[in-house]
């Protein structure tokens, strides 16, 4: 099986973490070697984020857990990307 290069999530998480800090500390998940951080949409109770991740071969159990462990949930995986390099996606003509 391949790596596991790139991880696009759809996490609600609580307003009492920052997205600063909730993100730093995702960050400090052993193997990502990188994140991205969006709010999508803000409500009186949570917060949803988008959350892209990449590294050389994620633990994704390792990433749900931390995101766990800081009050969110992983509403959806979106986008997830195996192998030997990540595949950027690109228009075709069934795209319209």
């Amino acid at each position: 099986m391949g790596q596991l290069r790139r991880l696009a999530l759809d996490v609600l998480k609580p307003h009492d973490t920052p997205l600063l800090a909730f993100t730093e500390q995702l960050a400090d998940v052993e193997t990502v070697a990188g994140i991205t951080s969006s709010l999508i949409e803000l409500d009186q109770e949570v917060q949803n984020v988008k959350l892209t991740i990449e590294g050389e071969d994620l633990d994704y159990e390792a990433i749900e857990e931390a995101v766990g462990e800081l009050g969110g949930t992983v509403h959806s995986v979106d986008q997830v990307s195996y192998g030997e390099c990540v595949v950027e996606d690109r228009r075709t003509h069934q795209d319209g």
